[in-house]
């Protein structure tokens, strides 16, 4: 076999030496304060078994796609999952990706033309920014959330840019925070920019039946694009653009991520397809998320744990700045039985090093105390 080229061992051994060497983890039974899995149906058994059931009914016995949805993997319950989905989202059309990686790198390295510029916000998803990088358009950062300096870059490239798109996304996943949509949707609007929202953590977790945060504002109609993941809160794989038909027609012609892949085996768009007939019928997952997000955030504050960002999501946040001293907290907090990660720079912005407390459905509020509680232990140790 041979050796790696020495350019390659030298970063790897550079990462190492910095303390930031990434190793895939086996699998725990540690209290998952980590995981997306933010209702709990990638446990689902009653999904499972409703996609199998649903595979039967639908003549569907097949392992695989075979081929790209172009070729031959374009199977016959693609299009009833895309109607239903399109419909739960109040808009006319929907396309599958095969992961919410797949959909943002598909869609902003095709759509965003030269001579078009895009404003994006300085956290937004090392997906889009992937998909960005493969654009002819330019591309530039604005603060996060900051609605003020949006508007003055908009105001600098709306007489030179042919079309100017916005991008930001209705919950981040590093800070669990959100911005003002309703907003930042009015200011696209007086400014013709198109604007485009990745709702990958708000799916389940936002909306009166877990639709998402654009749709709970009612928003729908004022956006160019939404980006839905189901590898969160659906429990299951793989993404949806959203959008209109003229736009569906364009990703099928030129997203190479979509043309260019096998697509979906049926199992998989079935699983989808069960995970949203749940959401819609059964809101008791929803309520217990809902109940333990304002059970951690009073805890929080019982406990007079300062450090936390604001956050209304499943995701809360705290900084503990420096590499080493988050990672050793996060290690003490795994040896105590609870699964919370530590999110290092590169990933985040240099001093604004964090634990980040993924929530969900299945916490149980004396598990919330104590993981909180160890946590201002340490902090005071």
């Amino acid at each position: 076999m041979q050796q790696l080229p020495k350019s390659l061992s030298d970063k790897l051994a550079q990462r190492q030496q910095n303390g930031l060497l990434r190793q895939l983890p086996t699998p725990s039974s540690l209290i998952d304060f980590a995981s997306n899995d933010y209702l709990g149906l990638s446990q689902s058994k009653t999904i499972f078994d409703a996609a199998h059931q649903y595979l039967i009914e639908h003549n569907s016995i097949t392992n695989g796609a075979t081929g790209s949805r172009l070729i031959s993997g374009n199977h016959n319950i693609y299009n009833q999952v895309e109607s239903y989905i399109a419909q739960v989202h109040n808009t006319k059309n929907a396309l599958i990706f095969n992961s919410g990686y797949d959909a943002n790198v598909g869609f902003f390295s095709c759509v965003p033309q030269k001579g078009d510029v895009v404003l994006y916000d300085e956290f937004i998803h090392a997906s889009i920014r992937d998909g960005m990088r493969l654009s002819n358009a330019i591309a530039y950062k604005f603060p996060h959330n900051n609605l003020d300096a949006l508007k003055k870059l908009i105001e600098r490239h709306k007489g030179t840019a042919i079309e100017l798109y916005i991008v930001t996304e209705s919950v981040f996943s590093m800070d669990g925070d959100s911005p003002d949509l309703t907003a930042l949707a009015e200011l696209a609007a007086n400014h013709n920019c198109k604007l485009i929202v990745d709702e990958a953590h708000a799916l389940g977790v936002f909306g009166i039946k877990g639709e998402g945060l654009v749709q709970h504002l009612e928003l729908q109609d004022k956006v160019f694009a939404r980006i839905m993941t189901f590898g969160k809160g659906l429990g299951s794989h793989g993404a949806v653009i959203l959008g209109s038909k003229a736009l569906m027609d364009y990703l099928v012609n030129f997203a190479r991520s979509f043309i260019y892949t096998t697509g979906l085996p049926p199992h998989s768009v079935a699983t989808v397809f069960c995970a949203y007939k749940q959401l819609q019928e059964d809101d008791e997952n929803r309520k217990k998320l809902k109940s333990n997000i304002q059970f951690f955030k009073a805890e929080v504050k019982r406990l007079e744990l300062t450090t936390f960002i604001h956050s209304n999501s499943a995701i809360h946040c705290t900084i503990l700045s420096g590499n080493e001293k988050v990672k050793n907290i996060a290690q003490q907090l795994q040896h105590s039985g609870y699964n919370v990660k530590a999110i290092l720079s590169p990933t985040v912005p240099k001093e604004k090093e964090r634990l980040r407390f993924c929530l969900h459905s299945y916490n149980t509020p004396s598990e919330i105390t104590a993981v909180l509680a160890h946590l201002k232990l340490t902090l005071q140790a």
